[in-house]
């Protein structure tokens, strides 16, 4: 898996969103270069378990999905004298 990362406009979001959440919830201004440290490290260090956990939700996904779409083709099959 290559590192994760973001555009400039995407950081520049991100980091606005941890100065306000830092300022609103615990009350402490935090600096650009202090919450861009902050995104990198949750990036790097925490981003990979959201990473896999949304991976393994779309492979359930699909995989619901191959299973319907399977059970519509016995649905529809004929029956003979052929074992399956």
């Amino acid at each position: 898996m290559s590192d994760i990362e973001f555009s400039k406009a995407e950081k520049e979001i991100l980091v606005g969103k941890i100065q306000r959440y830092f300022e609103a919830e615990l009350d402490q201004d935090m600096a650009q270069f202090d919450a861009e440290f902050l995104l990198d490290f949750f990036s790097k260090e925490v981003g990979p378990y959201y990473y896999n956990r949304g991976l393994n939700d779309a492979r359930e996904l699909i995989q619901g999905k191959i299973d319907t779409i399977i059970e519509g083709f016995y649905e529809i099959e004929k029956p003979t004298e052929f074992m399956r």
